[in-house]
């Protein structure tokens, strides 16, 4: 067995590597666009775990601008074909060569998958929350209209993506996972991503003010098309007013409008009074996932 930095003769193979594994992990980050044109770097440090030249493991972490504003960074994937945890822990090893700077290593796994489950908590992860996915089949949206002085217009690419990052921001500023502010350029790379529709990312006002903001975007599940909603956010001073559940509907009707038949979204276990909502409005829980958190030496 042997432990080595994933080169370029060896990236088609990581590829399929995480295509045939990834119904077992998080595949957030292992759709065809996440993984056409992977490269290893600065951002994506790779090692693989091989057996006689065939890869057995693989694990590969995510330092992207965002992860690095938190001093943290995700995994794209931590896996191996054999039980012994000792495996986990050299390729964990070999990452941490590329975590200077960090305070902490983040994962999701499936509830369902206990081996690896297993394995993370015999590596010295310890958990942080619960995420839960909810979906809703393709039923009529409740009628729905805004307040007086109340208004939700799309948004307008080169124009509105400070409003956008600063509703987000405080929306989620304490919501666990979320608390690193995303900014007016990450908000403006959303329109360039390939799950981005036109007219998706729409805006809630109060007279002038921006108070909430919701996105649909393109997404797949069971190998079908579904329309993921998220973020969805009110500011903290507009909140327990109904307006997440008008701004949901908002979304639902733009889904049924652009034919699809499903929508997704995940939620926070912590955050019980979003998740009684979305079950309100049709959605059903179809997966858990665990986080599981990995503080780095140095930090608290």
């Amino acid at each position: 067995m042997k432990v080595e930095a994933l080169k370029s003769e060896k990236i088609k193979e990581f590829v399929e590597y995480c295509k045939k594994h990834r119904t077992e992990v998080d595949d957030s980050y292992l759709y065809e666009e996440d993984l056409d044109g992977f490269e290893p770097n600065l951002e994506n440090p790779t090692y693989i775990l091989t057996n006689q030249g065939e890869i057995i493991g693989a694990a590969s972490l995510i330092i992207d601008e965002y992860n690095r504003q938190g001093n943290r960074a995700r995994f794209r994937i931590f896996h191996t074909e054999l039980t012994d945890v000792i495996y986990y822990k050299q390729l964990m090893d070999a990452l941490l060569q590329h975590t200077a700077g960090l305070e902490k290593l983040y994962i999701f796994i499936p509830l369902k998958n206990k081996r690896l489950m297993d394995a993370i908590e015999k590596s010295d992860f310890s958990i942080e929350r619960y995420s839960f996915i909810l979906v809703r089949e393709d039923v009529d949206v409740p009628e729905w209209s805004l307040p007086k002085d109340y208004s939700v217009r799309a948004f307008r690419p080169g124009e509105d993506e400070e409003i956008w990052s600063e509703v987000r921001n405080a929306g989620f500023a304490t919501l666990r996972g979320s608390e690193t502010p995303k900014t007016p350029e990450m908000v403006e790379k959303l329109v360039l991503s390939n799950d981005y529709i036109p007219g998706g990312m729409q805006i809630l006002f109060h007279l002038e003010k921006p108070v909430g903001v919701v996105r649909g975007a393109k997404d797949e599940y069971e190998n079908a098309p579904i329309m993921d909603i998220g973020p969805l956010a009110i500011i903290p001073e507009y909140q327990g007013k109904g307006l997440g559940r008008l701004l949901l509907r908002a979304a639902l009707q733009f889904a049924k409008e652009k034919s699809y038949n499903r929508s997704i979204l995940s939620v926070n276990g912590e955050n019980e009074r979003a998740k009684s909502l979305y079950l309100q409005e049709g959605f059903q829980e179809v997966e858990g996932f665990v986080c599981y958190e990995y503080l780095l030496k140095g930090s608290d």
